[in-house]
């Protein structure tokens, strides 16, 4: 690695700021269906270009007024939506501070934007985009159809798609009492991405001496 080149993420992911999120809800429909959990996990680098995580970020959300609730989702992930321990907020509230979060970072970076990190995230940026749709949220960070999933990354790097076994096989600590909640398994997904992209480069697949291309 040339002494001149200092690695950042914005070189390293063509100009976008990978943001892992997790969402938990009361069903997979996202036109229809409740979230009731939303965490994102933030990544930074060091000075040799290592990915790590940073910190995670979360909010329970209430149900929107006429969310459906699938009793088989509840019971999957041991959330119940009534309880006043949760400390919910509204949707609107939980995407604003996110949000607020997430562009702080991307600034901080000196990204131009970010970019969805999920395990098969097409399921959180469907129900992401609906709700920021419904809210009428003007500025989501996220762009709008690309995604970095864990999932397909984990089964190249492991030969395992599911969550708790590719953390298992890349020797990360994983709990499976503490899964199904938005924050545990956004960090966990996050520990995976950093593992799989560090190893990629370790292996010589990325350098800082290569040119990154202005985003879309």
């Amino acid at each position: 690695m040339p002494a001149s080149v200092t690695p950042s993420i914005k070189d390293r992911f063509r100009g976008f700021l990978p943001v892992v999120v997790d969402i938990e809800t009361g069903g997979f429909n996202s036109q229809t269906d409740a979230i009731l959990e939303i965490a994102v996990t933030l990544l930074s680098m060091d000075d040799a270009g290592t990915l790590a995580v940073d910190t995670t970020h979360s909010r329970n959300v209430e149900p929107f007024e006429g969310a459906n609730l699938d009793p088989s989702a509840l019971e999957f992930t041991g959330i119940d939506p009534e309880s006043p321990l949760r400390g919910a907020v509204p949707e609107e509230i939980a995407l604003g501070e996110l949000f607020g979060i997430v562009r702080q970072a991307v600034k901080a970076q000196q990204c131009n934007r970010a970019i969805l990190v999920g395990h098969n995230p097409h399921f959180d940026a469907g129900f992401l985009n609906m709700a920021t749709e419904r809210v009428g949220l003007k500025r989501n960070p996220f762009h709008p159809f690309s995604y970095f999933d864990t999932s397909t990354l984990a089964g190249l790097a492991f030969g395992h798609t599911v969550l708790a076994r590719a953390c298992a096989l890349a020797n990360i600590p994983f709990d499976n009492a503490e899964a199904h909640s938005a924050e545990y398994d956004a960090t966990k997904t996050a520990e995976l991405f950093c593992l799989i992209v560090n190893r990629w480069q370790s292996l010589g697949g990325w350098t800082p001496s290569l040119p990154s291309a202005a985003p879309e």
